[in-house]
């Protein structure tokens, strides 16, 4: 039964993120060009949007591509999260069950603090080697 919720939990989180679709905005010739107008208003991006990439570019770049794998461990860490405690509160009394959900609970906790201790030490190094 407890299978059953988390796959429809999942199943429920997915069509949700892909029935979000972005608004559409007018079609240019040169799509960066409204980007960098809009980036050359905050003194963050000007850096950014000089030339036509910016000497920052690909440390731009790699910095979403991180946020996004981030954004990604973090969803994952709640699922696995909800779905032992909910494999810990149906166990009603089944030892098994109730050691596979504290498993489950702190193998989730030890990966997270892993992932982010790596990044951390990444950003950290990063910054250091950068100046």
């Amino acid at each position: 039964m407890a299978k059953k919720i988390f796959f429809i939990f999942v199943l429920a989180f997915i069509s949700l993120a892909f029935s979000l679709a972005p608004a559409q905005a007018q079609i240019e010739s040169d799509p960066l060009k409204g980007l960098n107008a809009t980036a050359n208003t905050i003194d963050a991006f000007k850096s950014q949007t000089s030339g036509s990439y910016g000497s920052d570019f690909l440390a731009t770049k790699a910095g979403l591509i991180i946020g996004v794998i981030l954004s990604f461990v973090g969803v994952l860490f709640l699922i696995l999260m909800i779905y032992a405690g909910i494999l810990w509160m149906t166990a009603s009394g089944n030892d098994e069950q109730i050691k596979k959900a504290k498993g489950l609970l702190v193998n989730a906790a030890i990966g997270i603090i892993i992932v982010f201790s790596a990044y951390a030490l990444t950003s950290f190094l990063g910054t250091q080697l950068l100046l």
